[in-house]
Order: C-alpha cells, then structure tokens, then sequence
C-alpha cells in the first residue's frame, strides 16, 4: 500500500506534470509541422529544412538550459513566499532571456557557413539559411516565452503556457498554409514561407503570455515582466550560474544524438529510416517524464523554500519512481507494437522490418531516459545543476558514443548496436543520477538567496 503522504505527493506532481508534458509536446509538434508541410513540396526543401532545425534546436537549446536556471530561483522564492525574490527571479529570468539571443542569433546567421563546415550540400546549406534566418527575429520572443512560461511553472500555474502553445500551433499550421504554398494571394515562399510562419508564432505566442500575466497580475513582487533599471549584475550571474550547467547537459545530449542520425546515415535510406521512426517515436514519449522533470523542479524548490526538506526528498522519491511507471508503460506498447507502429511510418517492408527490430531496444533506453530526465528536474529544483552536466559527459562521451561508433560498424550489430550504445550511455547517466539524490538529494539542500 502507497503511505498518505507518498499518495498526496504522487497526485500533486501528476496534477502539474500533465499540463506541462501537454505544453511541451505542443512546443514540438509546433517545429514539427514545419517538416511536414514543407515535405509536400520537394525532397530538397524538406531536406534544407530539416538541416536548418539541425542548427536552430542544437542553439536553441543552450539558451533554454540558461533560462531553466529560473527553475530553482522561483520555485523556492515561492516556497518561501518571498514575493521580492519572486520578481527578483521574473525581471532577471526575462533580462537573460533577452541577452542571449544577441549570441545566439549571432550563430543563427552563421548557419550556411556551419554546415557547410559539416560538409553539406552548398544548395541545401544556402535553403537552410534562408529557413533560419528570418526566424532571427522571432528567437528574443521564443526565449522570452521560456522564461515567463518557467516562473509561471515554479509558482504552479500551468494553464497559460498550454493554451497558448495550443493556439500558437494553430497559428503556426495557418500561415504554413498561406506562406509555403501561396495561398489566398501571398506569395508562394516555400523554406523560407516556414521560417517566417515560425517566428511570427513565436512573437504571438510571448507577447500574449504578457497579456495574460499583466491581466491577472501574475508578474507576483514585480511592477511588470521587465524593468531594465532594475537589472542587476549579480542577480543575471546568480541565474546564469545555475543555468549554464543545464544548458551544457541539453547541448551534450541534443548533438550525441545528431551525431548517431549522422551515423545512422552512414548506413544507408533504411538504416536512417527506420532510425528516424524509433527516434521519433522515443522524443513523443520522452514527453511524459520531461513534464514530470518540470513538475518536480517545482515541487522540490517550492518545499526546500518552504524549510520542507523531507518533503522535498520524498517528492524526488514519487518523481522518479512515476517517471520509471511511465516509461515503462511506452517500454511495454514499443515491444508489443513493434510491427504495427512503425507501420503508420512507412510502408516500406525493410524499413518497417528495420525499426521492429529497434523498438524493444527503444524499450529499454526510454526507462534510463525518463530516469535520468526526471532526476535533472530535480537537481534544477535544489539549484545543483552542475552533476547532471558531468554524468551526461561521462555517459554519451565516455560510454554511448564510443561504443555506438563501434558496434555500428561492426557488420553483427549495425543500427541496433548504435541504439544499444545510446541506452548503455543513458544507463550510467541515470544510475548516477539516482545514487547522487539517494546521497546528497533534496534532504541536504539549502534554499538559494538572490543577494
């Protein structure tokens, strides 16, 4: 029998997390149907966006792992009802957001001399810049959007980042229409039509989340979401020092696996095929504990704010435990649906026979992955985001990538060996993570002060 305690918490982080998991896979489908739609009008186009997303999600995700710094900071601001640090976390959360996309969009406009460093097609690498750049001015929103959307979180509110990502998909599917195809009059700008879709949505989808927190006055211990006279030096370090270790956790994760599609590629159509279905496959339920990591994040800072640090200890107990419960419901549909699923992929009998073959492996790195990305939320609750970005080092360069290079050489294992080696590096990953907060969890924490 689950004790009182465990069964409230357990409720109270599934009452955050499925909103939350609901707003992130909204957030993804919003890039995917860009690939979608364009796809209907050439294998090039459809190829020159997917290389512009390669370069636009390996950057994005460093601005985002910088702006989840907010994670700590308001949460326990909010355990401990301080309004002052709340506003604190709010004005330097949106500051940074803002300054980081100087940088970023620096890198954006390098993305056809990126990749052609990489060795792409020169048409393809020129499309894809086209793609990307005029999403430029869409990326300050985007970031934006983040962080208003990550306070909202620490405080439990998670209603108008879903609402929004709803609409701002409907937004997005609508100009597609229009921009990419021509239609009702506009010019038809295919790659290009995509690119400016996206960052118009981005720009809708910031400015009508600071509608709605200045509507119902949710901008708690501050006049407004951002007063630059009141930026501070030390506030934006303090934020960035927690962030920076999360945003070099997402950059390492997010290219060990752009280099195993460059691997998978090597191998051939059906090879990149069947590896793109189960990699699809995995990121869609990957979801679920990614919502439970937010959930947690919140949970965990609000109790050590609040002085609550069992509680909180116990919440990373229910966290992990719910993440493994999930992923192992989408471990046990890949293995039973492993003809069936990648069927509605494909139609191709090898690629089918390919991915079949990946699915029950998929099984088994989804339950490390869940672990290990529910156990990162918790570590942003405390504010210790440093050992996260060590373990996923040690993991995917140490282990995964080593050893998927190898066994997807080898003639014996191919696809399968570099998907056995991704699940042996997220493996050790979330084995650390779980000994590090059995050891020196929650129940050892301090709250963070903002001065």
């Amino acid at each position: 029998m689950v004790s009182g305690p465990v069964q409230r918490e357990l409720r109270r982080v599934a009452s955050l997390a499925t909103p939350v998991a609901l707003t992130q896979l909204s957030s993804m489908l919003l890039w995917t149907v860009d690939v979608l739609m364009v796809g209907r009008v050439s294998v090039e186009a459809l190829d020159a966006v997917s290389l512009g997303r390669l370069w636009l999600m390996g950057t994005g995700c460093i601005g985002m792992g910088f702006v989840f710094g907010l994670d700590a900071l308001a949460s326990q601001a909010h355990g401990a009802r301080d309004r002052e640090r709340l506003g604190d976390a709010l004005l330097h959360g949106s500051a940074l957001a803002l300054l980081l996309s100087v940088p970023l969009g620096a890198l954006l406009l390098a993305t056809e001399r990126v990749l052609l460093a990489l060795g792409q097609d020169p048409v393809l690498a020129a499309a894809a810049h086209r793609f990307v750049v005029v999403q430029v001015p869409g990326l300050p929103f985007f970031l934006l959007f983040i962080a208003l959307k990550q306070y909202l979180q620490a405080r439990g509110i998670v209603r108008p980042g879903l609402w929004i990502s709803l609409i701002g998909n409907v937004i997005n599917l609508f100009l597609n229409w229009l921009l990419i195809y021509g239609h009702w009059g506009c010019p038809r700008l295919e790659v290009v039509g995509a690119g400016i879709a996206t960052a118009v949505t981005e720009v809708f989808m910031a400015l009508a989340l600071i509608a709605v927190m200045r509507m119902h006055r949710l901008q708690r211990g501050a006049d407004t979401v951002l007063d630059p006279r009141k930026v501070r030096r030390a506030g934006l370090a303090q934020l960035a020092g927690v962030g920076a270790p999360v945003a070099l956790q997402l950059a390492l994760e997010y290219w060990a696996f752009a280099a195993a599609t460059l691997l998978a590629g090597r191998l051939g159509r059906v090879e990149l095929a069947a590896h793109s279905i189960a990699l699809n496959l995995s990121s869609i339920a990957y979801m679920v504990p990614l919502g439970i990591s937010f959930a947690a994040a919140t949970r965990v800072g609000n109790l050590i704010g609040a002085g609550d640090r069992d509680g909180a200890q116990r919440t990373a107990g229910v966290a992990l435990g719910l993440g493994a419960a999930a992923m192992g419901g989408f471990a046990a549909l890949f293995v039973l649906g492993r003809w069936a699923i990648p069927s509605l992929y494909s139609g191709d009998a090898a690629v089918i026979a390919a991915a079949a073959a990946l699915l029950p492996i998929a099984a088994a790195f989804g339950l490390f992955d869940g672990v290990q990305c529910v156990g990162g939320g918790i570590l942003r609750g405390m504010g210790r985001t440093r050992p996260a970005a060590v373990f996923n080092f040690i993991g995917y360069y140490a282990f995964a990538m080593p050893l998927a290079g190898w066994l997807g050489t080898a003639e014996r294992f191919g696809l399968e060996g570099i998907w056995w080696g991704l699940a042996l590096g997220l493996a050790v990953i979330a084995v650390a993570l779980v000994l590090w907060i059995w050891r020196r969890g929650p129940a050892t924490a301090t709250a963070l002060v903002s001065r």
